[in-house]
């Protein structure tokens, strides 16, 4: 929603300015201007990236248009399946989780938590780590350093469409200059015309530069921003899961092991430490 009420900011301003300097809106629809600078801009955008990266782009697109999912109420409910699952471990030991971690789905304690469920990343992260820790072959410095390096591809993944919008709107001003060059060219081409007509013919030229410009840094540059946040809240769901694994694999009880995963998370979406104790009290009452 912040995307098109920003999108529309964007064209009252500069439209609305134009018209208000005495401009004429109509003169600046320029359907051939926008056919040279996109068709251009798209085949760059095929040419520059693999299918892999095109692929993840258009996936990831779509997601710009919605409003964030990572929520203080979604942190709550990742932190309190992290407590009952640690619980369990202290009570009954690590082999009594084996159940839930190979099938989340059909597990009692996954199934009452259907917005962490619902993220097939964060479950397959959590499931495979709470595995290794149920091999009990490896320590925590070792868990650690796999964490870390599977957090850093999925950072890695994540940058493709960033990186591949960012570049496309880097190269709209330049298409936009190669539009009114191919207008000044015509302009050129028909100096005999009168010079009413010619100004005409300057002026649809100009506008593939302004369409060029305006395209790229008040459409799609923004757009490549908006991915970057998105994918940093994406990161920290890990990270909270990171640091509460480690701390019960270093001996903390469930309660002070879900405050160490709580710590890492944005300030804007962090709960307090009395939602999260009343969050889980609630929970196990259920």
């Amino acid at each position: 929603m912040l995307v098109i009420v920003g999108y529309i900011i964007v064209c009252v301003s500069v439209f609305g300015g134009f018209v208000m300097a005495g401009g004429h809106v109509a003169v600046l629809f320029q359907p051939i201007e926008l056919l040279m600078i996109g068709g251009a801009a798209f085949g760059a955008f095929f040419v520059g990236n693999n299918g892999k990266s095109i692929k993840a782009t258009l996936k990831a697109l779509p997601s710009v248009f919605k409003g964030s999912k990572y929520s203080k109420a979604l942190y709550m409910e990742l932190m309190t399946l992290l407590f009952e699952i640690l619980s369990k471990v202290r009570k009954e030991g690590l082999m009594s989780i084996e159940g839930d971690i190979e099938n989340p789905e059909q597990s009692a304690i996954f199934s009452k938590y259907p917005g962490i469920l619902g993220d097939h990343h964060i479950v397959e992260f959590m499931t495979d780590y709470l595995r290794l820790m149920v091999s009990g072959n490896m320590d925590a410095f070792q868990i650690e350093n796999l964490m870390d390096n599977e957090i850093e591809t999925h950072h890695a993944e994540g940058e493709v469409p960033i990186h591949c919008v960012a570049k496309l709107g880097d190269g709209l001003p330049a298409f936009g200059i190669v539009a009114a060059v191919m207008g000044v060219v015509h302009t050129m081409e028909s100096v005999g015309l009168p010079p009413s007509e010619l100004g005409m013919l300057i002026a649809k030229a100009l506008v593939g530069t302004f369409l060029g410009i305006l395209l790229a840094y008040g459409f799609v540059g923004p757009l490549s921003a908006l991915l970057e946040q998105k994918l940093h809240e994406s990161s920290k769901m890990f990270q909270c899961v990171k640091v509460t694994l480690l701390a019960s694999l270093n001996g903390y009880a469930p309660a002070l092991a879900v405050e160490f995963g709580r710590k890492v998370l944005y300030s804007t979406e962090r709960p307090t430490f009395g939602e999260l104790e009343e969050h889980i009290k609630s929970s196990k009452s259920k």
